[in-house]
């Protein structure tokens, strides 16, 4: 792709300490925001008789604590890393998506199908065909939404909410309905799959493939964005749409084409959780890791290299749901909460970037 050349163009980024001050902002608020959401939620539990201390030292142990708890959360982190994706790409462009979540389990169902399907067909084949029927169907479902917000205007937050319902309801009835297996008595799924299309574990880790594929993922969607003109030309669409259409970009395209690629990516998150972790598709996909998304992509601040840690944490506060629940006697949605608390207390710190003169870009240019 060739992008014209023009004097109004937007300006490189501040280099020295003017460019520090600004990573320092886009580093400093998001911690400080997620140790604000910590102390309120500490509160609500003193508000309740239990101790804050006991609840983030069980969290500790239960998420990072051994080796098996690492191998617990980093198996959690890996659909939460493809779901931040599906929001960090059309936030680029200044979108707001939210539907990851029917992304991941239209996917997962397009998987189990697929796997059924082609249960005597060698691995080799199988396995990239079913990842292959869940990134097209993800795709289109999200890339639909961009079509929407582009050519007709619809606003991408609602129409990615309410798209998510319809896909939950979608993956009920195929999988209670045309796609059951006869013999899923008391949870409603799709055939399961031969142990052959099972997606396995990293070497020495019990952890399956899909932590490494989302690793991946992010690494190669920061270079889209950092190190392409289709990265380039995208953030420039999500400063100033207008600006973006006189320089003759293709706004469009990009709208389409980034929300259709975070889908894909939410896709596959659904893709391992039927061949790695359930074995069919059922109602278990919908476990939440598309709003989960939502969270680690904003305190990432959209950053593909920073929704790596930021989901490895999350994921550990999921992982230690358990352990809370019978050790503190509170209820199992507890983590919801904290994450409520963390994802409030984000927003909020949105107002304040350009607010401090500490991080201005002016105040150490003149140093």
């Amino acid at each position: 792709m060739t992008l014209p050349v023009s004097d109004t163009a937007p300006a490189r980024p501040a280099v020295g300490w003017a460019g520090l001050a600004r990573r320092a902002e886009a580093v400093v608020l998001p911690i400080g925001a997620l140790l604000v959401g910590f102390a309120a939620f500490s509160l609500f539990l003193l508000l309740q008789g239990k101790s804050p201390a006991d609840f983030f030292a069980l969290v500790y142990r239960a998420g990072f604590g051994t080796a098996f708890s690492w191998e617990n959360t980093l198996s959690r982190a890996a659909p939460l890393l493809l779901a931040a994706l599906c929001v960090a790409l059309p936030a680029r462009l200044g979108l707001v998506v939210i539907g990851g979540e029917g992304a991941i389990v239209l996917g997962g169902v397009g998987a189990g199908f697929a796997g059924a399907l082609l249960a005597g067909t060698p691995a080799l084949i199988a396995l990239p065909a079913m990842l292959l029927t869940a990134m097209v169907i993800g795709a289109v479902w999200i890339g639909a939404i961009g079509v929407l917000r582009h050519y007709r205007g619809v606003n991408e937050t609602i129409a990615s909410l309410l798209m998510a319902y319809i896909a939950i309801a979608l993956m009920n009835h195929m999988v209670e309905g045309p796609l059951r297996d006869p013999a899923s008595l008391n949870k409603p799924s799709t055939e399961p799959l031969v142990d052959a299309l099972r997606v396995g574990t990293l070497p020495g880790w019990d952890v399956h493939w899909g932590l490494a594929f989302g690793v991946i993922a992010c690494v190669l969607v920061w270079i889209l964005i950092d190190k392409t003109t289709w990265g380039f030309a995208a953030r420039i669409a999500g400063g100033n749409v207008r600006a973006a259409q006189v320089q003759g970009l293709p706004v469009g395209r990009l709208i389409v084409g980034f929300t259709a690629l975070g889908g894909a990516f939410a896709g596959m998150a659904g893709f391992f959780e039927v061949a790695a972790v359930h074995g069919s598709a059922n109602a278990s996909l919908a476990g939440g890791y598309g709003y989960t998304g939502i969270l680690i992509a904003f305190l990432a601040r959209h950053n593909p290299l920073a929704i790596i840690p930021v989901a490895i944490l999350l994921a550990g506060f999921e992982a230690s749901s358990g352990l809370v629940q019978r050790r503190m006697d509170l209820p199992d949605a507890t983590v919801l909460v904290l994450q409520g608390f963390v994802f409030m207390s984000i927003l909020m710190s949105e107002t304040l970037y350009g607010r401090f003169k500490l991080f201005a870009p002016e105040r150490w240019r003149a140093a």
